[in-house]
This record gives C-alpha cells, sequence and structure tokens, in this order.
C-alpha cells in the first residue's frame, strides 16, 4: 500500500509550529532569563520560558511579558493547492507567513516543504531602492536561487507583465508602492517557484493589476501544477482564488476545510460589536414593534454579511382593533445617509384581528453593494398617525464575497448592483 502522504502529494506541512515573542523588548529578553534558558538547553532541558506567556489576544492586557504569536500550528498543503489564510488583524497571518517563508524561526515545531518558495510578503520586500527595476528583477531571481541564465530568459516576460517598462532601468526609488508591488509580483510569478507566498498584494494594485494577479496566480496554480499561499482579507478574491481556507484567530487555527465554509465561519465569527443585529420593546400597550432580529439562511443572528448572501429580518408587531389599517415599513441607509430603498406591508392584507404578529422580510440578495448600511422602522396609518418610529434600530455590513467590486475600491460604485433584463438583438 502507498503512503498516504505520497497518495497526496504533499509540498509543504507545518508541524506544531509556535512562535513566542517578548513584548517590549529586542531580542529573547534580558541576560539573566538568555543564562536560563542556556542552563537548561546545556541539560538538555526544555526552556522554561515555554510555558509561560498569554495567547495573542492584542484587545486585552495579559499578565505575561512573553507572548504566543503562533500556538500549536498544523496543516498540509498538496501540490497545485492554493490555500487562503484569512482572519482579523493581529491574528497570526504574516507571523505564519513569514516562517513558511523562513524569514524568521519558529519557536517550536517544523515546516517541511518540498521546493523552491518564492515570498511576497510586503511591498518592495528584496528590493533596493538604488538598483533600476532591471537590476533587481536579477537581485530577486538570485535571491530565489535562479541562475542568471534562467532570469534573462524570463525577463521580457517579466517586464511586460509588470506594465513598468517604461521605467525599468529608473532606481526602484523613484517608483511608486503600486510599480513596486507590479515588478516584485512578476518577478515571483514567472521565476516559477514550486511554491508562491502572498501576503495583500492585491490591496495595492489597481483594478488591471488586481486582475491579471489573480489571473496569473489561477495560471500558476491550474496550469502548472504550483502552490499558492494567500493571505487576504478580500473575501471576493479568496473565494475566486483559493481550493481552500484556513482561518486564525489569538495566533491559533480555528477552521480548515472548504473555501465557502472558511467564509461562512468568518462571516460569523467577525461580528463587529458596534452593528445592531437585535431590536426588543417589552413595554408596548396598544401597538408597536415588539421585536427586530436580521437572521441569516440558518436563522442565526448576524450582523456581517457577504454580497452574495441572502439576508432575513423577523418582525414581532403588536396591533390593536383601530390600528389595523396600519402599514409596516423600512428604509435601509448607508453610512453616508443616503436613503437607498424603501419598503412597506399593508397589514390588513394578511390580518383581520388585533394581536401579535410575526413577520420575515427577505431582502435582495447580490443588490446591496458592500458597504456599511442601518435600517429605521416604522408603524403608521398613512397621512393619520405615526404609531411607532425607530431610527436606526438595526444595522449591518455587507462584505466582499461574490462580486468584483473590490477591483474598484477607489471608486464610488454606487448604492446597489441592478441586474437588468438585457437581451441580445
Amino acid at each position: 500500500m502507498q503512503n498516504s502522504q505520497l497518495e497526496k502529494d504533499i509540498i509543504l506541512k507545518a508541524e506544531n509550529i509556535s512562535k513566542q515573542y517578548r513584548l517590549g523588548q529586542v531580542g529573547t529578553g534580558t541576560l539573566s532569563h538568555d543564562i536560563n534558558r542556556w542552563w537548561h538547553e546545556i541539560r538538555g532541558k526544555e526552556d522554561p520560558y515555554l510555558k509561560i506567556g498569554d495567547t495573542n489576544d492584542r484587545s486585552t492586557k495579559g499578565e505575561s511579558e512573553y507572548v504566543w504569536a503562533l500556538k500549536d500550528i498544523n496543516f498540509e498543503v498538496e501540490r497545485g493547492e492554493v490555500l487562503g489564510i484569512i482572519g482579523k488583524n493581529g491574528a497570526g497571518k504574516s507571523t505564519l507567513l513569514k516562517i513558511l517563508s523562513k524569514v524568521t524561526a519558529p519557536t517550536t515545531g517544523s515546516i517541511k516543504s518540498r521546493g523552491r518558495i518564492a515570498s511576497l510578503l510586503e511591498v518592495g520586500t528584496g528590493f533596493h531602492g538604488e538598483m533600476t527595476g532591471r537590476e533587481n528583477i536579477f537581485l530577486n531571481g538570485a535571491i530565489l536561487g535562479m541562475t542568471k541564465k534562467e532570469i534573462a530568459s524570463k525577463l521580457e516576460e517579466i517586464i511586460e507583465f509588470s506594465g513598468c517598462e517604461r521605467y525599468i532601468d529608473t532606481p526602484v526609488k523613484r517608483y511608486s508602492s503600486g510599480m513596486t508591488v507590479r515588478l516584485a509580483f512578476a518577478v515571483a510569478a514567472f521565476l516559477e517557484p514550486e511554491i508562491l507566498v502572498v501576503d495583500e498584494v492585491l490591496a495595492v494594485g489597481d483594478a488591471e493589476f488586481q486582475k491579471k494577479a489573480i489571473g496569473k496566480m489561477q495560471d500558476i496554480s491550474r496550469g502548472q501544477g504550483r502552490t499558492v499561499l494567500f493571505v487576504s482579507h478580500n473575501m471576493a478574491a479568496i473565494k475566486q482564488l483559493c481550493t481552500k481556507t484556513i482561518m486564525m484567530e489569538n495566533g491559533m487555527v480555528v477552521f480548515e476545510g472548504n473555501t465557502n465554509d472558511g467564509i461562512d465561519f468568518y462571516l460569523r465569527s467577525n461580528e463587529y460589536e458596534g452593528y445592531k443585529g437585535t431590536y426588543t420593546n417589552d413595554n408596548i400597550k396598544e401597538s408597536g414593534i415588539v421585536s427586530l432580529a436580521l437572521i441569516d439562511k440558518n436563522n442565526v443572528i448576524r450582523t456581517e454579511f457577504g454580497f452574495d448572501e441572502q439576508i432575513f429580518i423577523n418582525v414581532n408587531v403588536k396591533v390593536n382593533e383601530q390600528h389595523l389599517k396600519s402599514q409596516l415599513a423600512f428604509r435601509v441607509e448607508d453610512r453616508n445617509e443616503r436613503i437607498i430603498f424603501t419598503s412597506e406591508l399593508k397589514l390588513l392584507d394578511y390580518i383581520k384581528s388585533a394581536g401579535v404578529y410575526k413577520f420575515a422580510v427577505k431582502l435582495p440578495e447580490k443588490f446591496l453593494v458592500p458597504n456599511q448600511f442601518h435600517l429605521t422602522f416604522g408603524l403608521h396609518v398613512p397621512n393619520v398617525e405615526l404609531i411607532d418610529f425607530q431610527k436606526e434600530c438595526l444595522s449591518f455590513e455587507i462584505l466582499e464575497t461574490g462580486s468584483e467590486f473590490h477591483m474598484y475600491s477607489q471608486t464610488d460604485y454606487g448604492c446597489v448592483f441592478v441586474n437588468c433584463d438585457w437581451k441580445f438583438l
């Protein structure tokens, strides 16, 4: 029987990776700590400072001066896979990539890889500002282990893809951040590493470059069978590119699996406390809105949704006899206080007597573009009486998951995306 690892063709494996830092210090710590470490080491004992330290929760004040930026990370990546790594700022994503790229060493654990790793961790990393773009291509290629002949054979393709041909013999210090990242990505992608590590590079480029970069990464993985590790906060890019996803939180992996499930997990766990997913009023005497809740397709209360997710609002309303002709309405506004749309329901179309009634309203999917929104609800008899009015009682955010709006991050693309009835004539 074949070994399962050979059957899977594992090209990168992380085993029990942990990384510890000492807060507020450069180096491993004080002289006494270093001597203590040395004394334990020569006696064959475990490092005494590995047993202490807080988890990497940047929102709380810890007791220890040591912190675990990463704690017991384990995962495998197969050849040709695109692994998405997602999580909040400070979750440990970039630290993990630096360890995978061998920029820094883990405190415990090991990385096993088969093949050359090319990393694109920060804009301009490895570039020399005084050298020209052409010279930096040869410098970066040499760092990646390429021969001068190999680099020269790819030179024209790299320059053409980067779009920096006019400035290729100009010192890189005169490049914009966008030009620098274009050139760096082109070098990393075209020098054919077995594993390409990319950290949020798409956030810097313009729409044209983002499309080219995503296309190139797809070609690398699907066409050439190479492996890509991709860190991003952009769920649309993750969804479009990645075959598998891991989510990190406080230095630990909290999810590993299918990309769509990973994005759902991220959205559910990334709830921002400033949004309001529910509203309740238990003191209604005659008529009014009793409760409201923003829920997803699984009936879970949420305040962050993907662009292509279904959003429902559960509404409980109390109506007495004199208000049976009232109407229940709500409006949606964005963060710039633009009214996006209004919806209204005639209660008499559904109820005939006083009581407490439940309604569910479904917002159109793939309609509200990525933005922050709040809802205002009202119960009224038109032109006669305003019975109940709750301004901005619910709020939520639409995130990138199934659109290409991330390509136009510097552009106001309006309030809604309308799928008009197009016909070919």
